[in-house]
Parts: C-alpha cells; structure tokens; sequence
C-alpha cells in the first residue's frame, strides 16, 4: 500500500523535514519523494523546511534556508490553536474520505448506526435533553454530590472569589486528568463511593486541593500557588491518591512532574499570576482578571445586555500560550514548545496538533469564568477531545476500521503514526457525528453545541460500548502513556 501524494500547500505553510522512527525505521513523505526520510525530533527545530520557493545549488539551498528561518515562529504559533486542530485534521479526514491512509480505513456506512447508538445513550442519560457541558465539574459532582458547592458555600465568598477558587482547583485536577488505568481505585470518604478512572482522579484531586497542600498560604488553603506546585512530588500524590502496591496509579510521576512544571510556568508569567493581595505570591486563579480585563478592554459584549465575555478558543490560546512548558519532551519549533502536537505526513506542513488536556481544560475553566459573571461564547470553536472514549468509540462502532486487524494488540506510543491517525480522525469525525446527533435530537448547534454532544452522549457512548465489548472496558487500542496525555 503505497502513502499517497501529500499537498505541499502554500510557501507560508511548507513541507518540513521532520518526523519521526515509528516502528522503528524512519518514515519517507511521498511528497518530498522516496529517498527523503524524515529526521529525527530531537531535532526538529533546527532542520530547514522543503520549500517551493528553493532553487538549485548552494544559492537554492540557502534561499530554503532563510525561507525555514522566517516561516517557522509564524507556523508555530499558528499551531497553537483549535482552528490548527480542525484544519489539520480535516486534511488527514480527506484522505480517509480518498482511502489513502496507511493505518485506517472509514466507513461511511456506519455512521447512522454510530448516531442512533449515541442518541439513545443521550436520551437514557438525559430524557428532558438538559445536557450540562462536559467539562472536569461533572467528576467533582459523582454520585449526585456537589463536592465543590460542600466546600465552599460555608466561606461566603463573592462571584469573582468563586471564580479564582474555582480555576485554582480545576487547572490542575485537569492535569492529572490523563488515564489512571484499569486497576486503580479512590475510597471517597465523603460520600462513601469507590470511584474510578477519570470520576475517581476527579474526586481524589479535588481532596488534594481542599487538603491545602497546592496552598502556599496556611490562612488560605483552598488557593494554588506557584510555590506549592512546585513542592509536588509524587510521594505527595501518592498519598493522596491512595497509591499502593495493590492500587497502581499509571504515570504518577509524570503527573507530579506536570504540576512543577505548571509551577515553573507560572513564575515566567508574573504580569498574569501575581496576587496583590499577597505580594510575592502566584496564584493560578488570577487567570480569572487576567481574562475580566482583556474582555473589558477589548470591550467584548457577551450575550447578555451589558455582560463582557472571552471567546472559548481565546481561552486556549492564552493557556497554550502560558502554560506550554509544562508538557515534557514535545517537539518545539522556533523554540516553541508545542504541547500535543506530533507529526503526520498526510498535513500540508508534516504536524497534527491536538492539545487535548488544554482544551479539556478550556472547557473545565468555562463554568468558573461564568460564576464571576464573565460569560464565554463561540463554544463550538473548541473541538471534540482526541481521547480513548470518543476515539474508542469510533473503531468499536465500525466507523473507523483498522487496515491491520493485529493493531489492537500493539503497544502504541502517543506519538505513533498510527495514534496521531486515528485522534486526528476521531476530531473530524466528532464534527460529522454531532451534525447527524443533533438531526435526530431535533436541536440545533447552538441549542446544543459541541460540548453537550459529547458530554451527553459520545463519551459516555464510548465507555458503554467498551464495557459491551472488552472486559473491564478498556479502550480498543493499547496506548503506552506516561500519564500526560491519555
């Protein structure tokens, strides 16, 4: 089966010379022809681009040179966005549409019963179709109990407070949101529940947060600061995970090591995090006037009369662009760290970028923003969430169907060609199948946008169709994670 021919696209987004050893030897782009293998990661940033303005000779390659230099900050930051997430994966989707993916095939034929299957999943869920967003509040409220409101409702705080405490909890619960794996449980001594996967990270990361140990500030502990997260290790969150020997928790230390890392972040952004009514201290919630004044100054009109509001992809972009150190060993470019991003040669410029958790806490971060009356539109500009549920979801419906029935069985790294497939995939794919819900529903998208298809229906579709399928409802792929990304 040969790769295709690629679209080189334009001389603002060329070809680059980059991917990666998948499966072990190095992969060709047909676009740049077959003897032109890609170069390794590691050194991405320093590699010229293929461009289609080069000419022969020395004088050529030094042309393509100075062409890789000036359009590589622009191709960076150009990819730190959720339009880069939709626009790159419908190149990938065209190809499926074409049949010239190397790893799956689609099958168009399955979507009816795809939507049927997760309307009915909405409907039993949500008979009146009051669907909440999906968003991390849905864990803290496992089992029919406000966690947050039990919290917080004795302090009596104002609307804005609400709100920093609120982006203090949740921006990190977030981050330790990756899959906790099969075996791992949370005794919820509150409520007397036994959570697990995401419920139980949510529950037992929002006792982290009210234990005060993300608090710098023993008079205040439900706050997060710079200087606690930075403290983090994984001995800590094994404790309050409840981490055992007979209760393993997948990735912890990558988890411990993202909560640093978000610390470090915040110390390169004291415009953004600095407290005043705590001089020397950074706090995660202040992300919460950081957007109340760009709102109020860029005079965005909510849909309201009188409210201001941010827009949901402005959200991500401010947080792609604060918080992108946090995320380890990613590709950079233009010394630009670029988060979930990986390669794939059936996009115009060679990159897939997805930043799954970082919208994920886009969508966490849009109730507290609403609490401290700063409204947030244009939801749908975010996209669906590449994960193991809706992805899942897709290959155990038929949607999706892999050329090599023995996938299943591989071990996958996050970064395999044919994981970036198939999340890129799974993000087109959610556009589409959202449009056919919504059809049977009766709804329109702004009735019932993005977020409430999923939360509603296809996350939760795609667990009950594991647990239909596999035993302990696993997901369909094997995915090898370190904890920061699945």
């Amino acid at each position: 089966m040969s790769h295709r021919k690629l679209p080189l696209g334009d001389a603002q987004a060329p070809l680059p010379s980059l991917p990666q050893p998948w499966g072990g030897s190095e992969f060709t782009s047909p676009a740049r022809g077959e003897g032109a293998a890609f170069s390794s990661p590691e050194h991405a940033e320093d590699r010229a681009f293929s461009s289609p303005t080069g000419g022969g000779g020395r004088e050529g390659e030094a042309r393509q040179m100075e062409h890789s230099r000036n359009a590589a900050p622009a191709l960076a930051q150009s990819l730190l966005s959720a339009a880069a997430v939709r626009s790159h994966a419908a190149q990938i989707m065209a190809h499926a549409r074409r049949g010239e993916l190397a790893h799956f095939t689609w099958h168009p034929e399955r979507m009816d019963a795809t939507a049927d299957y997760v309307v009915d999943t909405i409907r039993s869920r949500h008979p009146d179709l009051r669907v909440p967003m999906h968003s991390r509040w849905r864990h803290f409220e496992t089992g029919g109990v406000d966690r947050f409101a039990s919290l917080l409702d004795p302090l009596h705080t104002t609307p804005q407070e609400r709100a920093r405490i609120a982006i203090d909890l949740v921006v990190p619960s977030v981050l330790l949101d990756a899959g906790a794996g099969p075996q791992w449980r949370y005794a919820d001594a509150g409520s007397g529940q036994t959570l697990a996967r995401s419920e139980g990270l949510g529950v037992a990361s929002l006792a982290l947060f009210a234990s005060g140990r993300l608090s710098d500030d023993p008079a205040q502990p439900l706050r997060c600061d710079a200087a606690a997260l930075r403290r983090c290790d994984a001995a800590v969150l094994a404790q309050a995970f409840q981490v055992g020997p007979d209760n393993l928790l997948v990735g912890l230390e990558g988890r411990a090591r993202l909560l640093r890392s978000l610390g470090e972040a915040m110390r390169a952004a004291p415009a953004v995090f600095a407290d005043p009514e705590r001089p020397g201290s950074l706090r995660l919630g202040r992300l919460f006037d950081h957007w109340l004044a760009q709102a109020a100054a860029q005079g965005e009109v909510g849909g309201e009369v009188g409210s201001i509001s941010v827009r949901a992809d402005t959200i991500l972009s401010t947080l792609l662009r604060l918080l992108g150190p946090v995320w380890p060993g990613r590709l950079t470019l233009a010394g630009v760290n670029l988060g979930d991003c990986w390669h794939h040669p059936a996009t115009s410029d060679g990159y897939m970028p997805f930043h799954k958790l970082t919208q994920w806490m886009s969508y966490s971060l849009i109730e507290p923003l609403q609490w401290g009356a700063l409204q947030v539109r244009e939801l749908d500009a975010l996209t669906g969430l590449p994960e193991y549920r809706n992805g899942g979801l897709l290959l155990d419906l038929g949607l999706l169907q892999p050329r090599d029935a023995a996938l299943a069985s591989k071990p996958l790294t996050v970064d395999s060609e044919p994981v970036v497939e198939w999340r890129a995939l799974t993000v087109a794919l959610l556009d589409d199948l959202a449009d056919a819900v919504r059809a049977r529903l009766g709804v329109s998208a702004a009735q019932f946008p993005l977020t409430q298809v999923i939360e509603g229906g296809a996350w939760f579709a795609g667990r009950r169709i594991a647990a239909e399928r596999r035993a302990g409802g696993g997901p369909p792929l094997h995915i090898v994670s370190d904890g920061t990304v699945f």
